[in-house]
């Protein structure tokens, strides 16, 4: 029997199981590597949990979920020689290695602190040679960012739901892009659109039948203005019966050189224009791509950490990428000097490498066999726009040519790449407000006669500014420095859980609840939504994190004024109901307007005592004529059926709900399949689970009958099978 296997000296912790699977293999016997799973304490749930006697002291619990694997965590790390954190390289990451060793209660002695910004064995290599402590300094200013928002949240989500509406919440950073979302509607609602025309004629060299296209830019010598019909119609007839000719001809070479690598930000962009993927989507299969996948020699991590604001890229990595450009596109492709890129983002760290391949030697095409297809389509993305960041520009040469007829001169414009450079790899995506028009033009010569082939006037508008998307709404938040890297993808996540914003056709629309919380902010706690007092906030924060500042002065100067905003809100802020001239039919006492989930209602100002709602009166008629209204209640038969409205429209219910809640469903007949087979009193009808699009059948009497199947019955009613028929085929 072989000897039974000691355990490790040294205990490493990472914050996924994935990551621990790789990093194990690369450290080799003497090291145990187990997760944390991310995070592993927070502010308590149920209250504040912040000393607001006793310098905003947290007092921080385990998370429900993982009570139990800390502890187990905890006893691991007391028993263990050797304690290596090598949880992720960012604030976050720094934060949760410090909540391990406290809760733990591990002394400095034992603690190693480890970081690396790709799991390769190199890296992994690196980072246990040169081992640090603890930053207190990111602990701090994670810390601090986690006590404000827990007093915006706390204090403010209760204010605005007890002032709107139950449910609504409001937060240091989503308040802010909700506000942007709102403000970009209320500008296009604002948007008068403006009559303008353009010019274009089609000409061609004498005697010749190539044609090219010149757009009017001159009348008089003065910019080209035409804001009506009657003056288009009147130069275009100026047009035709002009001469023309070729005023000047000018021939340039331009060079554009090449995008930097991804951040955080613009990969969620670039990922949303070019994949269509969402921004939480984007970061999940990055996640997964940073952890590592199983490749023939193992569990290999495949891109650098995907939470980054960096552009810059390590010197051995531009080495290799150069040295790839060298061997798959040639000697041309590869720049004098390694591209070096600066960020113009505010507040940005750069504290980290850009987001890149591990390795450049792994190619999209060579990893397309062990990837998902997410996985796939993102990591060449990622290695394109990397190795293209590292390639010599593509150059062209441009041609833009003026010409005179008679009071008015046109421009034509012509580009041609002439050399492909990084475009030989990769092109930027576009948001759809660019646009970018060539046309081929012949071989012009200053003086030359031209032909008129044709010439059209076209009526245009000026478009409101484009609703927000996802991509574009990250961009703006970056560009205002609201937000960091890691907050991106959690900040639209909340936005759109709570209600503020649906999504169609992958723009960003508010809710009316997003118009009112703005509203109450901006005109009750205006800081708190202010783009620069956010944007100043977080660059506090980043001078916490650099050991410039203390945390505590940092929270009081928010909290102090903050805390006497939310006084004078629960006392003079009125809570936004409106009184109607129509009388409760329950209680006698009169019926208020007020703002809930789902919009508009009337419900009776004696509430809580009364229950009663009704649809708005424009809503009033539509519900009025659904089936039942009037009735006995079938359930309880001591309330009437009343016309109500939720989250899917117009319904009838019972009038004692909730302590009757009977709702009548009417079931469309295409959705109707005869009698039950089981009960033969009830119809089987089409049902849909919570969670899941697959619908299966059963019996409408549930829970009284529990028939189910998930074959579908034979034809609805509504083709004219007979009820009794459709019940035979069920059966």
């Amino acid at each position: 029997m072989p000897p039974k296997k000691r355990p490790s000296g040294n205990l490493v912790i990472v914050e996924s199981p994935a990551k621990a699977k790789t990093i194990e293999r690369y450290l080799g016997p003497g090291y145990t590597v187990t997760a944390s799973y991310g995070h592993v304490r927070d502010l308590p749930q149920k209250n504040l949990g912040v000393d607001l006697e006793h310098d905003f002291a947290p007092r921080y619990e385990p998370l429900k979920e993982r009570r139990k694997e800390l502890e187990k965590l905890a006893d691991q790390a007391r028993k263990a020689e050797t304690v290596w954190l090598a949880t992720d390289l960012d604030r976050e990451g720094e934060s949760i290695a410090w909540h391990i060793a406290d809760y733990a209660g591990l002394d400095d002695a034992h603690v190693r602190r480890v970081t690396f910004s790709e799991i390769t064995k190199p890296a992994i290599e690196a980072a246990f040679a040169h081992p640090r402590a603890v930053n207190l300094d990111l602990v701090n200013a994670q810390q601090a960012r986690r006590v404000i928002d827990r007093l915006v949240g706390y204090k403010l989500s209760p204010l605005v739901s007890s002032k709107i509406r139950r449910g609504l919440s409001a937060g240091r950073v989503q308040s802010v892009a909700v506000r942007l979302v709102v403000d970009r509607e209320r500008e296009i609602d604002a948007f008068t659109a403006e009559e303008y025309w353009s010019i274009a004629a089609d000409l061609t060299r004498r005697g010749e039948s190539g044609e090219f296209t010149a757009e009017l830019t001159k009348i008089d010598g003065k910019k080209a203005r035409i804001g009506s019909e009657a003056e288009a119609r009147e130069h275009e007839a100026g047009l035709r019966a002009a001469e023309y000719k070729v005023a000047s001809v000018s021939r340039t070479q331009q060079k554009k050189s090449a995008p930097p690598p991804f951040t955080t930000s613009t990969l969620q962009q670039e990922a949303s224009r070019k994949l269509s993927f969402g921004a939480r989507r984007t970061m999940s299969v990055a996640q997964s791509l940073y952890e590592g996948v199983s490749l023939p020699e193992g569990q290999v991590g495949l891109i650098t950490y995907m939470r980054t604001d960096s552009l810059s890229i390590a010197s051995g990595a531009v080495s290799e990428a150069r040295g790839v450009i060298g061997e798959r596109f040639g000697a041309d492709f590869v720049p004098d000097k390694p591209n070096a890129f600066r960020n113009r983002s505010r507040g940005a760290q750069e504290a980290h490498e850009a987001i890149r391949p591990s390795s450049f030697a792994r190619t999209p095409e060579s990893m397309r066999a062990y990837l998902k297809p997410d996985e796939f389509r993102l990591y060449e993305l990622i290695w394109k726009r990397a190795i293209a960041s590292q390639m010599a520009p593509a150059r062209f040469d441009q041609v833009g040519v003026d010409v005179n007829a008679g009071r008015y001169t046109l421009h034509a414009g012509a580009r041609k790449r002439v050399f492909d450079g990084y475009q030989a790899v990769y092109v930027e995506g576009k948001d759809d407000e660019e646009d970018e028009r060539l046309t081929v033009l012949p071989d012009l010569r200053d003086d030359e006669p031209l032909d008129l082939a044709a010439v059209a006037a076209e009526q245009h508008f000026t478009q409101p500014p484009p609703r927000y998307t996802e991509a574009t709404l990250i961009k703006a938040l970056e560009e205002h420095g609201i937000g960091r890297p890691s907050t991106y993808a959690p900040t639209i996540e909340t936005i759109r859980a709570r209600g503020y914003v649906t999504i169609k056709e992958r723009r960003l629309f508010p809710e009316e609840s997003a118009f009112k919380v703005t509203d109450l902010l901006v005109e009750h706690f205006p800081e708190v939504v202010d783009i620069e007092f956010t944007a100043r906030m977080e660059e506090q924060l980043d001078e916490v994190a650099a050991g410039k500042n203390e945390w505590v002065p940092m929270v009081r100067a928010f909290w102090d004024p903050f805390s006497v905003q939310i006084a004078e809100g629960r006392a003079n802020i009125t809570k936004q109901v409106e009184l109607t001239d129509i009388v409760c039919p329950l209680s006698g006492d009169l019926l208020v307007k007020r703002f809930g989930r789902n919009g508009w209602f009337l419900g009776c100002s004696g509430y809580p005592e009364c229950k009663y709602t009704a649809p708005l009166p424009g809503e009033a008629a539509e519900a009025a004529a659904l089936p039942g209204v009037g009735e006995e209640c079938p359930e309880c038969g001591k309330g009437h059926l009343v016309a109500r409205t939720g989250r899917f429209g117009p319904f009838v219910g019972c009038d004692r709900y909730p302590d009757c809640k009977y709702i009548k469903r009417e079931t469309p007949a295409a959705e109707r399949f005869g009698v039950c087979p089981k009960c033969g009193q009830g119809r089987v009808v089409t049902k849909r689970a919570r969670r899941g699009k697959r619908p299966f059948w059963g019996c409408d009497r549930y829970p009284d009958c529990d028939y189910v199947s998930w074959t579908r019955p034979g034809r609805p009613e509504e083709e004219g099978e007979a009820p009794a028929a459709a019940a035979a085929a069920s059966g």
